[in-house]
Order: structure tokens, then sequence, then C-alpha cells
């Protein structure tokens, strides 16, 4: 059963609603082509705001009486009644309306706002509520003839049934906020809501044993055992010839290293609280940094004696690798508080990438992340020898660059609030609250920001894709243009005015999109369009020429465009009456790729996209099918292929045997915001499954159906009968697997700490797979030794990060707020046994019933104790992971 406790408040002044924001649209982009899963909404209702209003008996429907909202909380309690309602993929649940103040909250008269999606219905056909679907997540409760006035101290109960089932607390709803009828403009926030965890367990969570038994294959390996450089170098040798190294040893760098020189001159500056000198020569004990001739774009050797530490490397890059390989040889325990020296283990190392892109995306639409946080994560990425950052940067819900000219790109699409007309800002999404600027819903980054952005990575070798998103997703660009329109209509500049322009003004076209919305959808054969493109383009060029930052492509998107657009379009019908290219609606995808792939070729770039950019629509017997588009082959198209579920599991070999440059982007290894396990607590989305550091780590990117050992509700796969038939990749076509990337999508990340644990520890399953070389465990994973050789590689991998990654990342750029794993414990023979994912991670427990801190006893063997035993592992900063409770009925003692 699921219960929800919420005590509510109605404000003039009240911040946006304390209400977890964990309602996923199961919308997101990239995220859920075949909707599987609808989520159950929660509702709440609120209290009268204070504002002067008329009083009860004055309103029947249409003003709000005054009072003291703070002596006016409404509690709302909802709770799942049943899961697989009438044995189908349903939810039914009670919502429970309390006035637990002193003035009755009228019949009618109010709206109340809030995120979900529009899926739940009332189990009665004639409820006192009803829900309509304003547009994408935006949902609103009106109540109907039937409902009746809540006398305080009243309750009112109302069934929904919905589809979907319950499994975290992304499912639920977010952002409520009041609106009453005579103050359409105006939204009062929902606050002091709680979210409680459902005290049954009804969908299959992960128990505590299960965790038990994943980890009882992980071996405890001595830190002196340990690999003392990551990623896992080609080549690695121990010497046990340690270098003692001080502030005063000097960095020595050839002239061509100086940056690199710099930057970890700087790095040791932290450890050492004196920034080391840097130096073109000099002898005696040195770090040095000299350029060989005849290494690989980003090879380097690292060699660690009594007397040097050397860096060796043809380019740059190179020798910037070599610099973090030293970063992660030295002990992590060195960044906790200030050394005077610090020895650093004796090595050889011969190193280079397997592939030479390597991506995290980060969206930063959905919600926005500050300049502070991108540099951050730019840093994370640089340790770990990451070199491309994917920077989605627009979508339906904001515009998050400023670009020169069109003001109203960032004024009204970076905005969100309640705004009905969206004239001024957008309205809310993922729960971002009525008050425009007040939460992670507006922001953008100027152009300065954006330059700064650019030079901090390119200094840290790391190349920026930027990503517009079009011609879907599209919806803050086109609700911008429309602002822009109208006020310059206003001024009577229609030539101007008509510039930008992004929709065909009378399109009738009727459409939905995975994500709920019926207008957020470029129309590709209106000029203004591409005059839009274009001007984009060459603003953001201009900054990458200001930073000196390199560009070779940038990303326009192109997935998840619905069917029914532009059917209607009196612009369309027009073009395809002058164009004998463009038969019917489905070649205007052709049309529009064609037109910016030209664009960027005279700008000497090429176009990158999600994985609908290369492909063909194909109608076989009413059937519709996609199927690599031989047009656009030969066009040096790179496409970033994320879906690998049901029908496309074997896409992105598909499209790399057809020619296309892949960029693995599964969402099945690599979708950084699902949540880690099924379980309650767990935040994150889980539409693809569910995503721990192993599956990276496992990802066998030249036969990645092999890597697929579980189901998407993570049960073991029992049968590979969905593979049967599937295209494998052929060995002609591997050069065209051009690198890994990890998408951040940030829906449910409303803050740094929620970006840095959805990001940690997976990310490093990532950086190994994309820089070490090819394991021998994974040219025949279902051999007994490569089952043996990789329980080896995975306990290697899982104590480095517990003793030696982890420990340093507490302190790392300010230290990240990583996932902990959650314990694992069973019992047995009476007696209560514990283990933890990573090694090196300490295990405290308690037997009195309170939560575990970092003063509880040490875990060192079975418990005998008999009761209630909580257990949570901690790191070196003190920080727990989520609580494991678990019960010892028959306890020894």
């Amino acid at each position: 059963m699921i219960s929800l406790e919420a005590q509510i408040l109605v404000g003039q002044n009240q911040e946006e609603s304390l209400l977890p924001r964990a309602c996923l649209l199961s919308c997101e982009s990239k995220t859920n082509p075949l909707m599987k899963h609808l989520l159950v909404c929660l509702l709440s209702l609120i209290s009268i705001c204070s504002c002067g209003q008329p009083s009860p008996a004055q309103t029947q429907g249409t003003a709000a009486p005054a009072v003291d909202t703070q002596q006016q909380p409404l509690s709302l309690t909802w709770e799942v009644l049943e899961e697989k309602y009438l044995g189908k993929n349903q939810t039914l649940s009670v919502l429970t309306f309390k006035n637990s103040g002193a003035v009755a909250l009228p019949a009618s008269g109010w709206s109340i706002y809030f995120h979900c999606t529009p899926s739940f219905t009332p189990k009665a056909t004639d409820a006192p509520l009803k829900v309509e679907s304003i547009n994408g997540d935006l949902l609103r409760i009106v109540p109907t003839g039937k409902f009746k006035e809540l006398k305080p101290g009243d309750t009112q109960k109302f069934e929904f049934v919905a589809a979907g089932q319950i499994v975290n607390e992304s499912r639920a709803p977010r952002g409520f906020y009041l609106v009453w009828d005579k103050e359409p403009t105006k939204g009062y926030a929902i606050t002091n809501a709680q979210v409680l965890k459902p005290a049954k367990n009804m969908v299959g969570w992960i128990e505590p044993k299960d965790i038990y038994t994943q980890n009882s294959g992980i071996k405890d390996i001595p830190g002196e055992q340990l690999t003392k450089v990551f990623p896992t170098p080609a080549q690695y040798k121990e010497t046990d010839q340690a270098f003692a190294l001080t502030s005063a040893v000097p960095v020595v760098a050839d002239q061509a290293f100086q940056n690199e020189a710099t930057l970890l001159a700087t790095h040791l500056g932290s450890i050492f609280g004196q920034k080391p000198e840097v130096k073109a020569s000099g002898t005696g004990k040195a770090i040095r940094l000299k350029k060989k001739a005849g290494l690989g774009k980003e090879a380097y050797e690292l060699q660690v004696t009594p007397q040097e530490i050397l860096i060796s490397a043809t380019t740059p890059a190179g020798a910037f690798y070599g610099t973090q390989s030293l970063k992660t040889l030295l002990p992590a325990s060195a960044l906790a508080q200030t050394q005077t020296s610090v020895l650093v283990p004796g090595v050889q190392v011969k190193d280079e990438p397997r592939f030479g892109h390597r991506a995290v995306m980060l969206d930063v639409a959905r919600n926005f992340h500050k300049k502070e946080a991108v540099l951050k994560l730019l840093d994370l990425m640089a340790l770990y020898k990451l070199n491309v950052f994917h920077f989605h940067l627009n979508d339906d819900e904001g515009w998050r660059i400023e670009i020169p000219g069109l003001p109203e790109l960032t004024q009204v699409g970076g905005r969100r609030g309640h705004d009905p007309s969206e004239k001024n800002f957008l309205m809310p999404a993922y729960g971002s609250g009525p008050d425009v600027d007040k939460s992670s819903g507006s922001g953008f980054y100027t152009r300065a920001d954006f330059v700064q952005i650019l030079k901090y990575a390119r200094e840290r070798h790391i190349i920026v894709i930027p990503e517009v998103e079009t011609p879907g997703h599209a919806r803050a660009a086109i609700k911008s243009m429309d602002a822009r329109y109208e006020r310059l209509m206003k001024e009577g500049k229609t030539a101007e005015a008509q510039k930008y322009l992004l929709r065909d003004l009378n399109d009738k076209s009727e459409y939905r999109s995975v994500q709920y919305f019926n207008d957020n959808v470029i129309n590709v054969a209106l000029p203004s369009t591409y005059n839009f493109l274009e001007k984009v383009t060459d603003e953001l060029l201009a900054m990458y020429k200001e930073a000196g930052a390199p560009i070779q492509t940038i990303h326009f998107g192109g997935d998840e465009v619905p069917s029914g657009v532009w059917e209607k379009s009196p612009e369309v019908q027009n073009l395809m009456a002058k164009n004998p290219e463009v038969k019917n609606v489905d070649d205007l995808w052709y049309y529009f790729f064609g037109k910016v792939s030209k664009m960027l070729e005279a700008r000497k770039l090429y176009l990158s996209g999600w994985e609908e950019i290369g492909l063909r629509k194909v109608r076989t017997n009413g059937r519709l099918s996609y199927v690599a588009n031989p047009t656009f082959v030969k066009k040096n198209f790179h496409v970033d292929v994320w879906n690998n579920l049901g029908a496309n599991l074997d896409l992105p070999y598909r499209m790399a045997n057809a020619g296309y440059k892949v960029v693995l982007t599964n969402v099945t290894h690599f979708y950084l915001d699902l949540a880690y396990q099924k379980e309650y607590d767990e935040k994150g989305l889980y539409w693809g499954g569910f995503l721990d550091v192993d599956k990276p780590f496992y990802f066998n990117p030249f036969d990645y159906m092999k890597s697929i050992r579980v189901n998407e509700d993570n049960k073991p796969l029992t049968s590979t009968a969905a593979f049967a038939g599937k295209e494998q990749l052929k060995p002609a076509a591997r050069a065209n697997i051009v690198g890994l990337q990890a998408p951040l999508w940030s829906e449910t990340l409303t803050s740094p700490d929620r970006l840095e644990y959805m990001l940690l520890p997976k990310v490093l399953g990532l950086a190994e797979r994309a820089w070490a070389p090819d394991p021998a465990w994974a040219s025949n994973p279902e051999s007994s030794q490569s089952k043996a050789a990789y329980t080896q590689a995975w306990s290697q991998f899982v104590n480095v990060l517990g003793k030696r990654e982890l420990p340093r990342l507490s302190h790392y750029a300010g230290g990240f707020g990583y996932r902990i794993p959650t314990v694992g414990a069973t019992v047995q023979d009476g007696k209560v046994l514990a283990n933890v994912q990573m090694p090196g991670l300490v295990i405290r427990y308690t037997l009195d019933g309170s939560e575990p801190t970092a003063q509880s006893k040490v875990y060192s063997g079975p418990v005998s104790e008999k009761g209630t035993i909580k257990l949570a592992a901690f790191d070196v900063a003190g920080r727990s992971s989520r609580v494991t409770t678990v019960e010892n009925k028959t306890g020894l003692l």
C-alpha cells in the first residue's frame, strides 16, 4: 500500500511545492517510445490563500474567502489499494482529503495544476473531481458539480484507476499549485507535502537477500594488488621503485605541453598547499612532459622511477591523459588534507584509448544546471579521459543559450512559470512551479558563460557538441519565436516578424507527441525555419571562434516527431506542389535534413543527430517500419543510436552495417537517469530498465546482445528468443562504431546533488569500457573460462572504485555526492550476513532500531543477535547508503 500524508498551505509568497518532483512522464526524450507504462497521478488539494478574497458565504464558485493561510492546512492521503487492478496493468488508488483548518474549502471556483501523465481517471463516472490535460505533462484538477464544500475537520475520499504500476517515487505527481477562477494568471504554490514509501511490496522490489546474492561473487582484493591507474591502461607494470613527490618538485614540460603542465601543477597545488613551479627546462628530480614522435593521437607513456616521473606523448592530448593517469596513480588519501610529501608508486605504463569518441550527454533543458555544475562535470570527465561533451541545450521545456539578436529565446524559452498565454515565459513542466525564476525550470547560459565553458573544455581536451533539437522537441523555440513575431507585428515590422517564425500560422494539423505536446514540431516547409537555424548556427560558431574551441559538427536532434504533423499545413501543401521530390509528408523528413546537411557542409561541418536522421519510413501492408536511409550514408552523418529495445534491438548494428557512423548510446546500458535498482527509494526513471555501474562495465560494443543479461524488469533472461534473426555487426562495419555515449536526461534532476547521484559511479563503467582494451572475457562470455575471467575483472573493478576512485571523488573538484551502494544482507543459520558491492566501503549496523551512523558498530562478520538489524555502507567522508533492514527471527543471541 502506498500512503501520502500531505499538509498543504497556499500563500501569496509561498515558495514552490516541496512535493518530490518524481512524476516521470513516461515521455522523456529518447525515453519511452512504446509508452508502456503510464503513470498514476497523485491528486492534492490546498487551502485558501491569504489575498483578501470574499468570505465563503460570498463565494459560490468564483472567489476565495479571506483567511489566514497559516491556519488553513489541508491534509491529503493517497494510497494504492491494488496493483494490477482487475488483472490489468493498472492501479487502483484512493485519495483522501481532510480539512485540518478552520475555514471550509469551497465547492468550486478553483483549479489545481500539477505535473504527471494524463492517464488517470476517477473510478466512478460521476466523480466530484475531473482531471484535464493542458499540454505536455501539465494537468489540472477541476471540481465538478458533485464536489461538496469541505468543512473544517471533514474528509472526502475518491477512488481512481490509472494505467501502470508504481515502482518508485518517480511515478508521483509534482509541482501542485492553486489558481483561482477570478485570478487566472496567478498561481499559488503548494507546500509541505510528503510522499511516504509504500508499506507493502506489490511490484517485486529487490530484497536485501537479492543484493547479497549479486555481491556474493565479489572478492575483497588487497589494495596493493589493484591496478593504480584508472581507467585500466593498455599496458601496466609496477616496479616497486617509488618517487617521493613534494611541492618543491617542478613540472618540466616541452613548449607544446605547457598547458597540460600548468593544469597538473594546479592540481598538485591543491594537495601540497603550494603550486609546484612549471618550467621549460631543468635538471634534477622533476615531473617531465616530453614530446615523443610516433605515438597515437591520444596515446601516452608514463614511467615513475625514484629519479623522475616521465610522461611522453606525441600530442598535447596524449600528454594530458598521461597527467590524468598520474593523478589517479596518487593515493586518494592525498586529497583529504594538505600533504608535505606523497609517495608515487613506481610504474611503467603504455596506453591509448579503445574508442576516439567517449561521450557524456547532459540535458539542461528539462531542468537547468548552472555553469558551475557544468564545469565540475568537465573536471570529472577529464579525470577519467572522457573527451566529448554532448550539450543538450534545448527541448520542449526550455531553451538554455543566449543567441544575440533573438532575446526571446531566453526571455521566454529559458523561463517557466504560470502564464497561460506563454507570451512572457513557458508554462511549468516537471514540477517547476508557478513562480518564474524560482526553480531549476528557469535559467540559461549567457554568451559569456558559454564561451567560458568552451574554453574550459578546450583546455581539458574535451570537444563540446552543441545540440539544437529539431524539428521535434522544439516547443521552447517555437513559443519564443511566436513571442518575437507578436512583438514585431505590434511594431508594424511584418517582414522582420516573419523572418524567424517556426510554425505555419494556418496549420490545422493534429498530433500528440510522446511527451503529450500538440505544438512542439517546427514546420520544415517554411523558409523562415532555415533562417532561424542559420542564425543559431552562425552565432554558435562565433562563440566557438572566440573561445578558440574546435567544432566539427552540430547535433540537430531529429527524434520523436509524432504522426499527424504537417498534414494540414498550407505551407507544406505549397511546397509539395512546387517540389517534385516532396511527394508526401514523410518526404519532408529527408527534405529537412538534406537542407540542414547542406547548410552545415557550407560551414565545413558535418551533421550529427539521433538515429532518426538516418532512417527512412517504409510501409508494408499498412505496417510502418524504419530502415537505414541510403540517401545520406555518404554525407558523413553521425548518429547517436539509443533505441535498442524490442523490434529495434539490432538498430545500432543495422545502421553501422549500412555505412552510418554510429555512437552507441544504448538505453539498456548507458542511460544514466535510470534508477540503479528496482526499489521504491531509488531515484530515477525505469521505463528502459534499471542501470547500475555493472551494465556499462560489461557492455560489449561489438556484440552487445551478449551483454543483455536481464530484461527491462531487471529479471535474468531465461530465453534469447528475442535475439533470433537480429542483424549482427559485420566485421567490415566495426570501423563505423566510432564510440560510446552515456546520456543524463534531467526530468528528475532538480539539484546538483541529484545530478551527481545519478551520474556516479555509473559513468565510471562507461569510462572503463570506452578507454580500456577489449577484455578477454568479452569474446565468448558464455564459456566457463570467460565467466571466471569476468568475475575476476568485475572484482578488480569494484575494488578499484571502492578503495581508490570513490575516496578520491569524495574530495576531487570540491567533492562529488556519488551514490553509495546499498548493503546486501541475508539470514543463514540464525546469523545475519552482509556485503557491499564495492569493498573498501565500511558497513556499520545497529541492533536497537536506530539508523546507523558513522559512529555505529562496524560489521566485521556474521551478526548473531536476534531482532531488527539495520545496516548501511559508509564512505571516507562519513556519507552513507540507504539503510538495509533485516529481521533475524532465529538469532543465536
